[in-house]
């Protein structure tokens, strides 16, 4: 399997172009996830109870509004990469939630509560949805980690975060607790949080605290990312059940597509992530739909969901190999630049 070979097979996965983004392309409400002006943008607009910041996780609306306090909390270390923020490469997280809630798969796919659909409790997010619980730990985790690394200041009050109805053993609710329960996710995140946080010290003399590298900052959140989906991934295995097969098998894709898109310390600023997002499947898969011939789909999002498929399966019968191969190609930032810019040749021909 030479390098070449390697890239070409992976190449499809990921279809974004890496042009640089123009300030046109981050006009217009529909960049932002759903209800992201509704979402609150600073902790102190959480509820405060007993001396607590409490944040219901389970409600896509304060689950976003995490999102936001990071995004605005961190928005002076990413000031050189775009104006209004869009070079903040925390979007990736906001966006993939919100793309999650316009396509319905935060609602209970068991169909037992009305919990995130339009006609019960639209902002529900449902503890059996195994999208909800993977994204769980991919904003509360996070946003944990940047509390204990100090992003937000000594704050007032200690984070409290609300239990859902069901698996209540299977999260974590405060810093403390998720520390004492899995401590390899939190020093990943508050590793990455840190190391933005140690660029403001560098850059006291300087108009602008961007003063660390991009591709080290990537590689410190992928790295917390991939650790987050490993974790997460064998516990909400029973999950998938709920799902349609297709569904289910997108999912287990996704998943595994994550970890080769990491390797190339791929940009999830505002505008590449919007443009990827394009790709994904707008609504959920049901049982008759076939690969690569779903009617309402686009041809490339039909061959996006052939190539993740083929991806994943391809990584399976190699025991794992591929994606070792492919992740020694990437070592280098020699290598990563090949990897994104043949990803982007190869997928917008």
């Amino acid at each position: 399997f030479g390098i070449h070979a390697l890239l070409v097979v992976t190449v499809t996965l990921s279809p974004v172009t890496a042009a640089a983004p123009s300030e046109n392309d981050v006009t217009g409400e529909d960049v932002y996830p759903p209800l992201w002006d509704l979402a609150p943008g600073n902790l102190l607009d959480f509820p405060v109870k007993h001396n607590k910041i409490v944040v219901n996780a389970w409600n896509y609306q304060e689950r976003l509004g995490v999102y936001k306090s990071l995004l605005n909390s961190s928005a002076k270390y990413f000031g050189a990469f775009g104006p209004q923020n869009i070079g903040n490469i925390l979007w990736g997280l906001p966006l993939q939630h919100g793309w999650q809630f316009h396509t319905g798969r935060l609602a209970d796919p068991s169909g037992v509560t009305s919990c995130g659909y339009e006609n019960g409790e639209l902002l529900c997010q449902s503890v059996r949805s195994w999208w909800s619980c993977m994204n769980y730990y991919l904003a509360v985790i996070p946003f944990l980690g940047a509390v204990e690394a100090g992003l937000f200041g000594q704050l007032p009050y200690e984070i409290e975060i609300l239990p859902p109805e069901e698996r209540k053993d299977d999260f974590c609710y405060s810093v403390k607790d998720c520390w004492s329960r899995m401590p390899k996710l939190m020093d990943d995140w508050k590793a990455f949080f840190e190391y933005l946080l140690s660029t403001e010290h560098k850059a006291v003399s300087s108009a602008t605290f961007s003063s660390f590298k991009l591709d080290d900052a990537l590689g410190l959140m992928w790295r917390a990312h991939t650790t987050s989906i490993a974790y997460a991934l064998p516990k909400f295995q029973d999950s998938l059940k709920y799902l349609s097969d297709p569904e289910a098998n997108f999912g287990e894709d996704w998943a595994d597509a994550v970890d080769f898109i990491a390797a190339t310390h791929f940009s999830t600023d505002l505008p590449t992530t919007n443009h990827f997002q394009a790709f994904l499947p707008q609504r959920m898969l049901v049982e008759g739909d076939v690969l690569p011939s779903i009617n309402d789909f686009s041809p490339q999002q039909n061959k996006v969901l052939v190539s993740l498929r083929a991806l994943h399966k391809a990584n399976k019968l190699t025991g794992g190999l591929l994606l070792k191969l492919w992740q020694k190609a990437m070592s280098t930032e020699a290598g990563r630049k090949m990897g994104r810019k043949l990803i982007e040749s190869l997928t917008s021909s």
